[in-house]
Protein backbone atom coordinates (compact mmCIF):
# COMPACT_ATOMS: atom_id res chain seq x y z
CA UNK A 1 0.00 0.00 0.00
CA UNK A 2 1.42 3.41 -0.97
CA UNK A 3 2.05 6.02 1.70
CA UNK A 4 -0.71 8.22 0.23
CA UNK A 5 -3.25 5.42 0.52
CA UNK A 6 -2.06 4.62 4.06
CA UNK A 7 -2.57 8.24 5.07
CA UNK A 8 -6.09 8.27 3.58
CA UNK A 9 -6.92 4.99 5.35
CA UNK A 10 -5.64 6.31 8.67
CA UNK A 11 -7.65 9.52 8.24
CA UNK A 12 -10.80 7.51 7.54
CA UNK A 13 -10.29 5.36 10.66
CA UNK A 14 -9.87 8.46 12.75
CA UNK A 15 -13.31 9.76 11.84
CA UNK A 16 -16.05 9.13 14.37
CA UNK A 17 -19.30 7.45 13.41
CA UNK A 18 -21.05 10.82 13.61
CA UNK A 19 -18.48 12.35 11.29
CA UNK A 20 -18.89 9.52 8.82
CA UNK A 21 -22.65 9.98 8.88
CA UNK A 22 -22.31 13.71 8.40
CA UNK A 23 -20.00 13.20 5.42
CA UNK A 24 -22.42 10.76 3.81
CA UNK A 25 -25.38 13.10 4.32
CA UNK A 26 -23.47 16.08 2.94
CA UNK A 27 -22.37 14.24 -0.19
CA UNK A 28 -25.76 12.64 -0.93
CA UNK A 29 -27.45 13.52 -4.24
CA UNK A 30 -30.79 13.52 -2.43
CA UNK A 31 -31.84 16.42 -0.24
CA UNK A 32 -31.61 15.31 3.39
CA UNK A 33 -33.29 17.44 6.02
CA UNK A 34 -33.91 16.95 9.72
CA UNK A 35 -36.42 18.77 11.87
CA UNK A 36 -37.64 18.78 15.45
CA UNK A 37 -41.01 17.37 16.48
CA UNK A 38 -42.19 20.98 16.43
CA UNK A 39 -41.32 21.25 12.75
CA UNK A 40 -38.19 23.40 13.09
CA UNK A 41 -35.35 22.64 10.64
CA UNK A 42 -32.23 21.34 12.41
CA UNK A 43 -30.07 20.23 9.47
CA UNK A 44 -29.98 20.95 5.73
CA UNK A 45 -27.48 19.38 3.33
CA UNK A 46 -25.98 20.69 0.08
CA UNK A 47 -28.54 18.90 -2.10
CA UNK A 48 -31.33 20.58 -0.10
CA UNK A 49 -29.68 23.91 -0.89
CA UNK A 50 -29.64 23.07 -4.61
CA UNK A 51 -33.20 21.74 -4.64
CA UNK A 52 -34.94 24.47 -2.66
CA UNK A 53 -32.61 27.46 -3.06
CA UNK A 54 -32.18 28.16 0.66
CA UNK A 55 -28.65 28.06 2.10
CA UNK A 56 -28.26 25.92 5.21
CA UNK A 57 -27.54 29.04 7.26
CA UNK A 58 -30.85 30.53 6.13
CA UNK A 59 -32.93 27.36 6.52
CA UNK A 60 -31.74 25.97 9.87
CA UNK A 61 -33.86 27.33 12.69
CA UNK A 62 -36.76 28.13 10.35
CA UNK A 63 -40.06 26.19 10.34
CA UNK A 64 -40.22 23.44 7.72
CA UNK A 65 -43.28 25.24 6.34
CA UNK A 66 -40.98 27.66 4.49
CA UNK A 67 -40.96 25.04 1.71
CA UNK A 68 -44.60 23.96 2.07
CA UNK A 69 -47.21 25.58 -0.24
CA UNK A 70 -50.06 27.24 1.63
CA UNK A 71 -52.59 24.78 0.28
CA UNK A 72 -50.58 21.85 1.73
CA UNK A 73 -50.02 23.03 5.30
CA UNK A 74 -52.52 20.45 6.58
CA UNK A 75 -50.40 17.79 4.90
CA UNK A 76 -47.31 18.77 6.90
CA UNK A 77 -49.32 18.77 10.14
CA UNK A 78 -50.43 15.20 9.38
CA UNK A 79 -46.81 14.17 8.71
CA UNK A 80 -45.65 15.56 12.06
CA UNK A 81 -48.51 13.72 13.79
CA UNK A 82 -47.39 10.45 12.16
CA UNK A 83 -43.79 11.03 13.26
CA UNK A 84 -44.88 11.73 16.86
CA UNK A 85 -46.68 8.38 16.69
CA UNK A 86 -43.45 6.69 15.63
CA UNK A 87 -44.59 5.92 12.10
CA UNK A 88 -42.26 5.91 9.09
CA UNK A 89 -43.48 7.42 5.80
CA UNK A 90 -42.03 6.03 2.56
CA UNK A 91 -42.07 7.44 -0.96
CA UNK A 92 -44.79 9.98 -0.29
CA UNK A 93 -45.27 12.03 -3.47
CA UNK A 94 -46.20 15.67 -3.01
CA UNK A 95 -45.28 19.23 -4.01
CA UNK A 96 -43.00 21.69 -2.23
CA UNK A 97 -42.05 25.32 -2.85
CA UNK A 98 -38.60 26.68 -3.66
CA UNK A 99 -37.19 29.95 -2.36
CA UNK A 100 -38.11 31.68 -5.64
CA UNK A 101 -41.72 30.55 -5.28
CA UNK A 102 -41.68 27.88 -7.98
CA UNK A 103 -43.12 24.47 -7.16
CA UNK A 104 -41.27 21.18 -7.41
CA UNK A 105 -42.69 17.67 -7.37
CA UNK A 106 -40.92 15.48 -4.84
CA UNK A 107 -40.93 12.07 -3.18
CA UNK A 108 -40.51 12.05 0.60
CA UNK A 109 -39.24 9.32 2.89
CA UNK A 110 -39.53 10.37 6.53
CA UNK A 111 -38.29 8.52 9.61
CA UNK A 112 -38.61 9.36 13.32
CA UNK A 113 -35.36 10.30 15.08
CA UNK A 114 -34.98 9.05 18.67
CA UNK A 115 -32.57 10.08 21.42
CA UNK A 116 -30.51 7.63 23.47
CA UNK A 117 -33.54 6.92 25.64
CA UNK A 118 -35.75 6.07 22.67
CA UNK A 119 -37.77 9.26 22.84
CA UNK A 120 -38.79 10.71 19.48
CA UNK A 121 -37.11 14.10 19.22
CA UNK A 122 -37.49 14.83 15.52
CA UNK A 123 -37.55 13.44 12.00
CA UNK A 124 -35.20 12.95 9.11
CA UNK A 125 -36.42 13.54 5.57
CA UNK A 126 -34.96 12.22 2.34
CA UNK A 127 -36.32 14.37 -0.49
CA UNK A 128 -36.01 13.36 -4.13
CA UNK A 129 -36.91 15.60 -7.07
CA UNK A 130 -39.31 13.61 -9.29
CA UNK A 131 -40.30 16.45 -11.62
CA UNK A 132 -38.64 14.90 -14.67
CA UNK A 133 -40.16 11.48 -13.99
CA UNK A 134 -43.58 13.08 -13.61
CA UNK A 135 -43.14 14.93 -16.90
CA UNK A 136 -42.18 11.70 -18.66
CA UNK A 137 -45.22 9.91 -17.22
CA UNK A 138 -47.53 12.77 -18.24
CA UNK A 139 -46.05 12.79 -21.75
CA UNK A 140 -46.49 9.03 -22.01
CA UNK A 141 -50.11 9.33 -20.88
CA UNK A 142 -50.70 12.10 -23.40
CA UNK A 143 -49.20 10.02 -26.21
CA UNK A 144 -51.29 7.00 -25.24
CA UNK A 145 -54.48 9.08 -25.18
CA UNK A 146 -53.60 10.64 -28.53
CA UNK A 147 -52.84 7.23 -30.04
CA UNK A 148 -56.10 5.84 -28.71
CA UNK A 149 -58.00 8.80 -30.16
CA UNK A 150 -56.37 8.41 -33.57
CA UNK A 151 -56.90 4.65 -33.71
CA UNK A 152 -60.57 5.06 -32.79
CA UNK A 153 -60.90 7.76 -35.44
CA UNK A 154 -59.37 5.51 -38.09
CA UNK A 155 -61.65 2.62 -37.10
CA UNK A 156 -64.66 4.93 -37.38
CA UNK A 157 -63.56 6.04 -40.85
CA UNK A 158 -62.99 2.45 -41.97
CA UNK A 159 -66.44 1.53 -40.66
CA UNK A 160 -67.93 4.35 -42.73
CA UNK A 161 -65.97 3.26 -45.82
CA UNK A 162 -67.24 -0.30 -45.61
CA UNK A 163 -70.82 0.70 -44.75
CA UNK A 164 -71.07 3.10 -47.70
CA UNK A 165 -69.46 0.53 -50.00
CA UNK A 166 -72.15 -2.00 -49.14
CA UNK A 167 -74.78 0.36 -50.52
CA UNK A 168 -72.94 1.56 -53.63
CA UNK A 169 -70.76 -1.32 -54.91
CA UNK A 170 -71.93 -4.63 -56.30
CA UNK A 171 -68.63 -5.99 -57.64
CA UNK A 172 -66.35 -7.48 -54.98
CA UNK A 173 -63.21 -6.85 -57.04
CA UNK A 174 -63.98 -3.17 -57.50
CA UNK A 175 -64.83 -2.88 -53.83
CA UNK A 176 -61.48 -4.38 -52.79
CA UNK A 177 -59.53 -2.20 -55.24
CA UNK A 178 -61.25 1.01 -54.16
CA UNK A 179 -60.84 0.25 -50.47
CA UNK A 180 -57.15 -0.50 -50.92
CA UNK A 181 -56.60 2.85 -52.64
CA UNK A 182 -58.48 4.74 -49.94
CA UNK A 183 -56.56 2.96 -47.21
CA UNK A 184 -53.33 4.04 -48.92
CA UNK A 185 -54.56 7.64 -48.72
CA UNK A 186 -55.24 7.21 -45.00
CA UNK A 187 -51.79 5.68 -44.56
CA UNK A 188 -50.17 8.64 -46.31
CA UNK A 189 -51.87 11.03 -43.89
CA UNK A 190 -50.89 8.87 -40.92
CA UNK A 191 -47.23 8.79 -42.03
CA UNK A 192 -47.18 12.57 -42.23
CA UNK A 193 -48.49 12.93 -38.69
CA UNK A 194 -45.67 10.64 -37.53
CA UNK A 195 -43.07 12.62 -39.48
CA UNK A 196 -42.58 10.03 -42.23
CA UNK A 197 -42.95 10.28 -45.96
CA UNK A 198 -41.15 13.58 -46.44
CA UNK A 199 -43.44 15.70 -44.28
CA UNK A 200 -42.51 17.47 -41.10
CA UNK A 201 -44.50 16.44 -38.04
CA UNK A 202 -44.86 18.88 -35.17
CA UNK A 203 -45.20 18.16 -31.47
CA UNK A 204 -48.89 19.05 -31.77
CA UNK A 205 -49.40 16.24 -34.32
CA UNK A 206 -49.92 18.64 -37.27
CA UNK A 207 -48.37 18.47 -40.73
CA UNK A 208 -48.04 20.53 -43.88
CA UNK A 209 -51.01 20.55 -46.29
CA UNK A 210 -48.61 20.71 -49.26
CA UNK A 211 -46.81 17.62 -47.95
CA UNK A 212 -50.17 15.84 -47.73
CA UNK A 213 -51.09 16.85 -51.28
CA UNK A 214 -47.77 15.54 -52.59
CA UNK A 215 -48.16 12.30 -50.63
CA UNK A 216 -51.67 11.67 -52.00
CA UNK A 217 -50.64 12.46 -55.56
CA UNK A 218 -47.54 10.28 -55.24
CA UNK A 219 -49.82 7.25 -54.86
CA UNK A 220 -50.84 7.81 -58.50
CA UNK A 221 -47.39 8.44 -59.94
CA UNK A 222 -47.51 5.06 -61.63
CA UNK A 223 -50.02 6.68 -63.99
CA UNK A 224 -48.34 8.82 -66.64
CA UNK A 225 -51.51 10.89 -66.83
CA UNK A 226 -50.91 12.60 -63.51
CA UNK A 227 -50.09 16.25 -64.23
CA UNK A 228 -50.94 18.37 -61.22
CA UNK A 229 -49.51 21.69 -60.09
CA UNK A 230 -49.94 23.10 -56.57
CA UNK A 231 -49.38 26.71 -55.57
CA UNK A 232 -50.42 29.18 -52.91
CA UNK A 233 -50.03 29.30 -49.15
CA UNK A 234 -49.07 26.19 -47.22
CA UNK A 235 -51.13 25.49 -44.09
CA UNK A 236 -50.52 23.42 -40.98
CA UNK A 237 -53.27 20.83 -40.49
CA UNK A 238 -53.99 18.77 -37.36
CA UNK A 239 -54.11 14.96 -37.33
CA UNK A 240 -57.91 14.52 -37.42
CA UNK A 241 -58.44 17.09 -40.19
CA UNK A 242 -55.48 15.64 -42.10
CA UNK A 243 -57.20 12.26 -42.33
CA UNK A 244 -60.45 13.68 -43.70
CA UNK A 245 -58.67 15.96 -46.18
CA UNK A 246 -56.59 12.99 -47.38
CA UNK A 247 -59.77 11.09 -48.26
CA UNK A 248 -61.22 14.10 -50.11
CA UNK A 249 -58.04 14.69 -52.13
CA UNK A 250 -57.84 10.99 -52.96
CA UNK A 251 -61.38 11.06 -54.36
CA UNK A 252 -60.68 14.19 -56.40
CA UNK A 253 -57.56 12.83 -58.08
CA UNK A 254 -59.10 9.38 -58.61
CA UNK A 255 -62.19 10.83 -60.28
CA UNK A 256 -60.04 13.09 -62.45
CA UNK A 257 -57.96 10.11 -63.61
CA UNK A 258 -61.11 8.07 -64.35
CA UNK A 259 -63.43 10.67 -65.83
CA UNK A 260 -61.88 14.13 -65.83
CA UNK A 261 -58.92 16.07 -67.13
CA UNK A 262 -56.33 13.49 -66.09
CA UNK A 263 -58.04 10.84 -68.23
CA UNK A 264 -56.72 12.74 -71.27
CA UNK A 265 -53.05 13.03 -72.30
CA UNK A 266 -53.45 16.82 -72.56
CA UNK A 267 -55.30 17.15 -69.29
CA UNK A 268 -54.03 19.27 -66.41
CA UNK A 269 -55.10 19.98 -62.83
CA UNK A 270 -54.15 23.23 -61.10
CA UNK A 271 -54.58 23.38 -57.34
CA UNK A 272 -54.44 26.74 -55.58
CA UNK A 273 -54.44 26.95 -51.78
CA UNK A 274 -55.13 30.11 -49.80
CA UNK A 275 -55.04 30.66 -46.07
CA UNK A 276 -58.10 32.83 -45.44
CA UNK A 277 -59.07 32.13 -41.84
CA UNK A 278 -59.01 28.48 -42.77
CA UNK A 279 -58.38 26.34 -45.82
CA UNK A 280 -59.58 27.73 -49.15
CA UNK A 281 -58.71 25.30 -51.98
CA UNK A 282 -59.55 25.70 -55.66
CA UNK A 283 -59.24 22.67 -57.97
CA UNK A 284 -59.27 23.59 -61.68
CA UNK A 285 -59.22 20.97 -64.47
CA UNK A 286 -58.36 21.81 -68.08
CA UNK A 287 -57.59 19.94 -71.29
CA UNK A 288 -59.81 16.97 -70.53
CA UNK A 289 -62.93 15.56 -72.18
CA UNK A 290 -66.21 17.51 -72.07
CA UNK A 291 -67.76 17.33 -68.64
CA UNK A 292 -71.29 17.63 -67.36
CA UNK A 293 -72.95 17.33 -64.00
CA UNK A 294 -73.81 13.71 -63.18
CA UNK A 295 -77.43 12.68 -62.98
CA UNK A 296 -79.03 10.07 -60.76
CA UNK A 297 -77.81 8.59 -57.49
CA UNK A 298 -74.75 10.08 -55.84
CA UNK A 299 -71.76 7.73 -56.06
CA UNK A 300 -69.79 6.35 -53.16
CA UNK A 301 -66.89 8.75 -53.75
CA UNK A 302 -69.15 11.78 -53.58
CA UNK A 303 -70.85 10.45 -50.47
CA UNK A 304 -67.46 9.91 -48.86
CA UNK A 305 -66.40 13.45 -49.74
CA UNK A 306 -69.57 14.83 -48.19
CA UNK A 307 -69.11 12.85 -44.98
CA UNK A 308 -65.44 13.91 -44.67
CA UNK A 309 -66.14 17.59 -45.36
CA UNK A 310 -69.19 17.74 -43.09
CA UNK A 311 -67.10 16.23 -40.27
CA UNK A 312 -64.87 19.32 -40.57
CA UNK A 313 -67.85 21.72 -40.75
CA UNK A 314 -66.67 22.68 -44.23
CA UNK A 315 -68.17 22.87 -47.71
CA UNK A 316 -67.37 21.58 -51.19
CA UNK A 317 -68.92 22.85 -54.41
CA UNK A 318 -68.56 21.88 -58.07
CA UNK A 319 -68.93 23.97 -61.20
CA UNK A 320 -69.21 21.94 -64.41
CA UNK A 321 -67.95 24.51 -66.97
CA UNK A 322 -67.06 23.65 -70.57
CA UNK A 323 -63.29 24.01 -70.00
CA UNK A 324 -63.33 21.48 -67.19
CA UNK A 325 -64.48 20.85 -63.66
CA UNK A 326 -63.98 23.52 -61.00
CA UNK A 327 -64.07 22.51 -57.33
CA UNK A 328 -63.97 24.78 -54.31
CA UNK A 329 -63.18 23.27 -50.90
CA UNK A 330 -63.58 25.41 -47.79
CA UNK A 331 -62.69 24.33 -44.22
CA UNK A 332 -62.83 26.79 -41.29
CA UNK A 333 -59.74 27.44 -39.19
CA UNK A 334 -61.19 25.91 -36.02
CA UNK A 335 -61.56 22.55 -37.80
CA UNK A 336 -57.93 22.41 -38.94
CA UNK A 337 -56.38 22.06 -35.47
Amino acid sequence: MSQERKDAHSAALSLSADAWLAAIVESSEDAIISKSVDGVITSWNKSAERLFGFLAADAIGQPITIIVPSDRLDEEAAIIASIRAGKRIEHYETVRRRKDGTLVEISLTISPVRDKDGVIVGASKIVRDISERKRLIERQDLLLREMSHRVKNLFAIMHSLVSLSERTTTNAGDLASDLRARIRALSAAHDLVLGKGGGVAHSSGSASLFALVQAIFAAHRDSESVRITVKGNDIEVGAVALTSIALVLHELVTNSIKYGALSSPEGQVNVEVRDEDGLDLNWVETGGPPVRAPSGTTGFGSQLESVAVEALKGSITRDWVSEGLRIHLRIPQESLG
